[in-house]
């Protein structure tokens, strides 16, 4: 571990934003908020930043300055952040000045924003948090990473994730990777946060950054989200280029925002999405998909609705009191509920991890080809990963080593597996809304979380991301409730495209039934 910590250490050393920021006196206790600024920046929205930039109580550099002093102060708890952008104030002091001139470029200009260290980014190290990565640097920043430029953002720094996005062993620890060691819940310090966009849900949850970028092929943005009480969205897939972040799998990645409140999540995503030449699937966002998504969050969406309920009940008994209030929830806001079960899950369970693999071996391979410096394929990371002292000293990697012995992607076999995955997923869910008449289908996105154990490896009770994911669809996790001090969140999910449904569900909810709390860093329970 000590090796860990040293390289992490010096990560963030040479990327450190200035001397006088980081030598300065720190800003904010763990429990305190404000951050120094006079309000509380955990229930701050992004509107409500931008008119207090815009009236003048506030300049970006301000808020940029909180968020690194709350790093400083609070990230030792939690491990989350594992580089920082040298540039940051500077980026806020571009957009002060632009908003000084009545320039702004969007909604999120001048909003620190932290990223997933499996997002390409010139200036910062890119290590999908494998030691393997440490030396090479992308060439040009993720598609998404220009969205957020474009945009005016912030980008404050990278964060921890479970390495190589949680496809490396059977018996991962989610949260852990070589570069950042593991990453802890805010909410109880000995409990999991979830993954593989772990570190994104830690720091967000901590106040570290107003928006944090994940990434999901099954889970990986919605279980972090619910697992450390935010808001987090898996949008369909093609409607945030992939171009530039590390893969598992084209037919299911995606990149997406997680944040303390869906507008900010709403607002977000209408800055990343968009059309890119370097990822066919982008080609397919129709011409009616929405630019604009927080105009299109009502507070009365849920009246007149019709929710299917997955309630995947009988696992957790916190969890079904938690879906049971939901559902009062959404039956007081006018929606009309109705109990669902979704078929076809045993063929999407027994088809998608052996479609994965195949898929996994194929994309890192071209994404590794064009990354100069090397390793140059999954084959050369199963060597590195066998002679590195950290690698493997929490867990294995008989995940890697499948995926190099699985079928080619001309395999018949491989071919029927992924059909079969897709279709079954995308029939559960369509069928489902089409025989029900439904706008959206609800079900709890995660089990309280865990005590992180190296030895036994994560112990998911339940979790609802899979439909969504194999099928393509997007999916708004939000938070809904407590089991004592750990968080318990609902999905909505629906068909292609309709994200802007799914947000305005997730929104109506979210002011329905305010469920977030701050977290509190409790070392442990019982």
């Amino acid at each position: 571990m000590d090796a860990v910590r040293t390289l992490r250490l010096a990560l963030l050393a040479a990327t450190t934003v200035t001397a006088a920021l980081l030598t300065s006196p720190a800003a904010a206790a763990p429990l305190d908020q404000s951050a120094g600024l006079g309000f509380d920046l955990d229930s701050a929205t992004i509107p409500d930043l931008q008119q207090r930039m815009d009236h003048g109580r506030l300049s970006s550099v301000q808020l940029t300055s909180a968020y690194l002093s709350r790093i400083r102060s609070v990230d030792p708890k939690i491990h989350s952040v594992i580089a920082l952008n040298q540039r940051a104030t500077s980026e806020a002091a571009a957009s002060d000045l632009r908003r000084s001139g009545h320039h702004t470029l969007s909604p999120l200009d001048g909003i620190p924003v932290l990223l997933k260290d499996n997002v390409d980014t010139r200036s910062m190290p890119t290590t999908a948090g494998s030691r393997a990565l440490t030396r090479t640097r992308p060439a040009a920043d993720a598609h998404l990473v220009d969205q957020l430029r474009r945009g005016g953002a912030v980008i404050l720094g990278k964060v921890n994730l479970s390495e190589w996005a949680n496809f490396r062993s059977t018996h991962s620890t989610s949260g852990w990777s070589g570069v950042g060691g593991q990453t802890n819940n805010p909410y109880v310090l000995d409990r999991n946060p979830c993954g593989s966009s772990s570190g994104s849900g830690a720091a967000v949850a901590a106040s570290l950054a107003q928006v944090a970028i994940g990434t999901e092929t099954d889970g990986s943005i919605v279980c972090p989200s619910g697992i450390n009480d935010i808001v987090g969205h898996k949008p369909t897939l093609g409607l945030v280029s992939r171009a530039g972040v590390v893969p598992i799998s084209a037919e299911q990645d995606t990149a997406g925002p997680m944040t303390r409140h869906v507008i900010d999540s709403a607002i977000t995503l209408s800055v990343i999405q968009g059309r890119d030449a370097a990822d066919p699937a982008t080609g397919a966002i129709p011409s009616t998909q929405p630019r604009d998504y927080a105009r299109l969050l009502r507070p009365d969406a849920l009246r007149g609705a019709r929710i299917g309920i997955w309630r995947l009940s009988g696992a957790d008994a916190d969890v079904d009191r938690v879906v049971n209030d939901a559902v009062a929830t959404l039956r007081a806001r006018g929606a009309t509920t109705v109990d669902v079960d979704l078929p076809f899950q045993d063929a999407v369970n027994q088809n998608e991890f052996p479609a994965l693999m195949t898929e996994f071996r194929r994309d890192l391979n071209n994404y590794l080809a064009a990354r100069p410096g090397g390793p140059d394929t999954l084959a050369e990371l199963i060597e590195f990963n066998k002679n590195d002292p950290v690698e493997l000293s929490k867990f294995g990697q008989e995940i890697f080593e499948l995926s190099e012995a699985a079928p080619r992607p001309n395999d018949p076999v491989y071919l029927e597996q992924r059909r079969v995955a897709t279709t079954s997923a995308k029939r559960s869910i369509d069928e489902t809304m089409a025989r029900f008449h439904l706008d959206a289908i609800m079900a709890p996105t995660n089990s309280p979380a865990w005590k992180t154990d190296y030895a036994a490896g994560d112990a998911f009770i339940l979790g609802s991301s899979t439909p969504a994911a194999v099928a393509g669809y997007p999916n708004v996790q939000v938070p809904a409730g407590f089991a004592g001090p750990l968080p318990i969140g609902v999905s909505f999910f629906a068909g292609r495209w309709q994200d802007a449904t799914v947000l305005a569900f997730a929104a109506a909810f979210e002011r329905a039934q305010p469920a977030r709390r701050v977290p509190q860093f409790i070392p442990t329970i019982g």
